[in-house]
């Protein structure tokens, strides 16, 4: 099996990965997570190797330069995907035109001035420069972006480390050999062919993989949070009790149920729209006013649900009054840009409690407590009577 034939392969095997993102990319309808871009990506230097089998011998003429555009673009286009992948919006198709434009011309300019071995070494060294950044970019995610990947993307490093490290290599044959560096039939070819194989081979059901533990992760996350406020929903809240409380420094907790005040009223004159910006701004104050590590759920409705973890009757209480006053002082937008919508809420505080189990009876506490605060005027905070 020579080179030429290991090259036809490759050609095949990126238009079939190809298609394969792009049908996946209709799937996911509008969150396509890079996808589409993927595919772009493999068209591109699926084309790009075709090119090079059409062309014959490496020299100057359209096709190759269209070649060359075309195996520069590749890779840019990836990391564009690469960026969608990790929900940064960013224009691809914009971008992606000046990179050829600019390219394109640096090939004529760089042919005029130094000759065809000049042009095929600016592609190597350009190449090699594009992925030494893409490898530092993915060891940097470790760190940041990509924290929950750690093992993914030490192995997509080493991989794209072994692209920059062969066009490297392929720069400083072509500046010392000149073309007969880039012989279809010679060792280095055959070897980097038989790489690009591999990699096209492994790194293609690598991404979907990473797709797929993405949407795992996002029907964990709709499973657990209400998909309007992005609080807990009662699932997430039992599953979060039950993992404080299997927790030996667990300490005691109390449970608020927070109900906004004459909801129905504020439906029926701003329309449901401004209630559900309603109940958005106060799900946000009470993550704000909420410590680290409470817990805050929608019940359903109007009514939420914030668990006070390690702390005792004074410090709940506190905690909902501040609660109170930041959901009085808040205001959401009305149906028109001059209205402000002004709310508040009535809260019930349960005893403590020190288990998961404990769940429905403190419920019960701090929804009799929250019934004494709507008969007694709202905009109040009452407490269990048990406590």
């Amino acid at each position: 099996m020579n080179a030429t034939v290991i090259l036809g392969m490759l050609c095949v095997h990126l238009i079939c990965f190809c298609v394969m993102f792009l049908l996946i990319s209709i799937r996911l309808n509008d969150r396509k997570m890079g996808t589409d871009v993927f595919a772009a990506g493999h068209l591109l230097l699926g084309l790009a190797y075709f090119l090079q089998l059409l062309g014959g011998a490496p020299g100057w003429g359209a096709m190759s330069v269209v070649n060359h555009t075309l195996t520069f673009c590749a890779p840019v286009v990836y990391l564009l995907g690469a960026v969608r992948f990790f929900d940064r919006p960013i224009p691809v198709w914009g971008p992606l035109l000046t990179v050829a434009g600019v390219y394109t011309l640096a090939q004529v300019l760089v042919q005029a001035a130094l000759g065809t071995e000049a042009r095929h070494a600016l592609l190597a060294a350009s190449c090699a420069v594009l992925f030494l950044g893409m490898t530092v970019a993915l060891l940097y995610g470790i760190r940041t972006f990509a924290r929950d990947l750690r093992v993914e993307m030490i192995l997509f490093a080493v991989l794209i480390g072994g692209i920059c490290v062969l066009n490297a290599a392929k720069f400083v044959m072509i500046l010392s050999g000149g073309l007969q560096a880039l012989d279809m039939n010679s060792r280095f070819q055959m070897a980097f062919y038989i790489y690009m194989s591999f990699l096209g081979t492994v790194l293609p059901p690598a991404a979907v993989w990473l797709v797929l533990n993405r949407l795992v992760d996002q029907l964990r996350v709709l499973a657990v949070k209400d998909p309007l406020t992005g609080l807990l929903n009662r699932r997430g809240l039992t599953e979060g009790l039950a993992t404080h409380f299997r927790s030996r420094k667990a300490g005691p907790a109390h449970l608020l149920i927070v109900d906004i005040d004459h909801f129905k009223h504020i439906n029926d004159t701003h329309g449901h729209q401004v209630g559900d910006v309603v109940l958005c701004r106060v799900a946000d104050a009470l993550k704000r006013t909420a410590r680290q590590g409470d817990l805050a759920c929608r019940l359903g409705g109007e009514e939420f649900v914030v668990v006070a973890l390690n702390t005792d009757h004074g410090g709940a209480v506190r905690l909902a009054e501040r609660m109170r006053e930041t959901v009085a002082s808040s205001q959401a937008p009305g149906g028109n840009p001059h209205e402000q919508v002004q709310c508040t809420v009535t809260i019930g505080v349960s005893a403590g409690f020190a288990s998961a189990g404990a769940l429905d009876e403190v419920l019960r506490q701090a929804d009799a407590a929250l019934y004494r605060g709507k008969t007694s005027g709202r905009n109040r905070v009452e407490w269990a009577l048990a406590v």
